[in-house]
């Protein structure tokens, strides 16, 4: 993250939580559950998402002790029962969050790989380049199917009814699993990370 403010950088991380939450409510909406537009969260404005915990001060502190800058907004509520797809619906509404990660990250880093040709100035290319790599940690976390993350949401719609043993037993101890993902195998991961920065990019690193 060097050269780029960190206060700054938090506010890319806000913004991309934000998107991600609104997705959320919005795929809600379209399956027939008003819940998140009766909250107000169906809204880009930060004021309505913020969690002063996820979205300041974990931001802050993990930006300060040297690791990778991470943080959350407050989730947008929905009630799975007023969706028109009691079984997938729920999926859907997970998957969104992170597809609309990729969907930055996609739309960033192609102006990244391209915006040279523009005579877009290095430092804007350098930021869109920032705003793909968080977007894309972002999709990639919250694709684990571990509950509370998104994923979980996407693997609980595809098990069959036999196997909801594993949904009880995920949903028990996922905080654990969590815990124990991004202390043991987190750095395992971040390679196929930098992979796919550098495909959809173009760049060695940021």
């Amino acid at each position: 993250m060097q050269g780029i403010d960190l206060i700054f950088a938090v506010a890319i991380l806000i913004m991309s939580v934000v998107v991600h939450e609104v997705s959320h409510g919005y795929m809600a909406d379209y399956l027939g559950d008003r819940t998140a537009r009766y909250a107000g969260r169906l809204t880009l404005n930060p004021i309505n998402h913020l969690d002063p915990v996820g979205s300041f001060f974990v931001p802050l502190m993990t930006s300060l002790l040297g690791g990778f800058i991470f943080g959350w907004a407050k989730p947008v509520p929905f009630n799975p029962y007023n969706l028109s797809n009691q079984k997938y619906g729920p999926g859907l509404v997970g998957l969104a969050g992170p597809a609309s990660n990729v969907s930055v990250a996609l739309v960033f880093g192609l102006i990244v790989r391209f915006g040279g040709n523009f005579g877009l100035a290095p430092e804007f290319l350098k930021i869109a380049g920032f705003i793909a790599f968080i977007n894309l940690i972002l999709a990639f976390f919250n694709m684990i199917p571990i509950p509370p993350l998104d994923g979980s949401r996407v693997l609980f719609s595809l098990l069959p009814l036999r196997y909801q043993h594993i949904q009880y037993f995920l949903e028990q101890y996922g905080l654990i699993f969590i815990f124990l993902f991004i202390f043991v195998f987190w750095q395992m991961f971040l390679p196929a990370i930098f992979f796919l920065f550098r495909i959809l990019t173009g760049l060695q690193g940021l």
